[in-house]
């Protein structure tokens, strides 16, 4: 790799890490020969992180890394996409890793020292570390930062960070790139904007996307992951969490036990891996996964289903007996209903 001249960017692969169909691995170097032309000719990646999400979408047939690029080189306007002669795939990050640095480099672009409480222009900062404070940000490149309790954090610009630490908080976005972060109990992150991120991981928190290519992710417990927006991936790790999707090829994720995937647009998959969790889709051309113990799945008519029955604790998991598939066809599986599997069959069930 050269030693001038050195793009850090971010490069988004399908499940297989692929990127038009050229099969990609961590740790190596790739070199393209010809002229470099951005969408044409090159090995492509993005500056600003969350730009990722325009051309892989958050869910479970995505996979992130970063990456150095350098040697010829050629940058798209519109967004932050460089196409280069030579690349090394570096490290993997997921999606959680993306959002963690698309609100650095959010917050890195801020002018912290021409800061005040109240920003209407470019490249500014508002900061609050008192209790029952407002910090809001309507410019681009700004940030919004609250750490005492009781506060609210908000931003209408493009590229800016709302972030709140503190308890009772409520952290929104409603411009575009925009990353809106909670890790305080009770506390709210919105985004309205594309290519937004929300985050949460206090618990009893709520993290909500309505825009395109988004991600709204809870870690902490009883907690609500929203996305109304096409291709977004609503992510719960917490248990009695509920994660919803509403738009197009989205990815309803939960992991803790007695949780709630729901997906209610196309060719979309909600997935639960915790135990007595429901998942559900109502779109065409999805899927809805359960892999727990004693969980339910349901799907609309045409859509599929997975079961997953597992034995008795054996001391150190719940052994998986059996895993199936079933199409929902409105006569042996019914439309909108809830099945489990019991002795290698689907059971309805409430």
């Amino acid at each position: 790799m050269d030693n001038e001249n050195i793009i850090h960017s971010y490069k988004g692969f399908d499940k297989d890490l692929k990127c038009r169909d050229f099969q990609y691995e961590v740790g190596k170097d790739y070199e393209q020969g010809g002229k470099i032309k951005c969408c044409n000719n090159g090995f492509h990646a993005c500056e600003f992180p969350l730009d990722v999400f325009n051309y892989y979408e958050p869910g479970a047939n995505s996979r992130y890394c970063t990456v150095t690029q350098s040697g010829e080189t050629d940058k798209k306007e519109g967004d932050s996409k460089v196409a280069s002669s030579k690349i090394h795939i570096e490290t993997e990050i997921g999606l959680d890793g993306i959002i963690k640095a698309g609100v650095k480099f959010i917050l890195d672009k801020v002018n912290w020292i021409n800061q005040k409480e109240s920003n209407t222009d470019d490249q500014s900062a508002a900061t609050n570390t008192g209790y029952q404070s407002a910090a809001t940000n309507t410019g681009e490149y700004s940030a919004a930062t609250n750490t005492g309790y009781r506060s609210a954090a908000t931003n209408t610009g493009y590229q800016s960070a709302a972030t709140n630490t503190g308890e009772y908080s409520a952290a929104t976005n409603t411009g575009y790139y925009s990353a809106a972060t909670n890790t305080g109990d009770r506390s709210a992150a919105t985004n309205t904007g594309y290519r937004s991120a929300a985050t949460n991981t206090g618990y009893q928190s709520a993290a909500t996307n309505t825009g395109y290519y988004s991600a709204a992710t809870n870690t902490g417990n009883r907690s609500a992951a929203t996305n109304t927006g096409y291709r977004s991936a609503a992510t719960n790790t917490g248990y009695y969490s509920a994660a919803t999707n509403t738009g197009y090829q989205s990815a309803a994720t939960n992991t803790g036990d007695c949780s709630a995937a729901t997906n209610t647009g196309y060719q979309s998959a909600a997935t639960n891996t915790g135990n007595y969790s429901a998942a559900k889709v109502s779109g065409k051309e999805s899927v809805a996964i359960v892999t727990g113990r004693d969980s339910k799945a349901a799907g609309a008519l045409g859509d599929w289903i997975v079961l997953t029955e597992r034995g008795e604790w054996n001391g150190d998991t719940y052994p998986i007996k059996e895993v199936k598939a079933f199409k929902v066809d409105g006569e042996k599986i019914k439309a909108d209903t809830f099945y489990k599997l019991v002795d290698g069959e689907a059971v309805e069930v409430k």
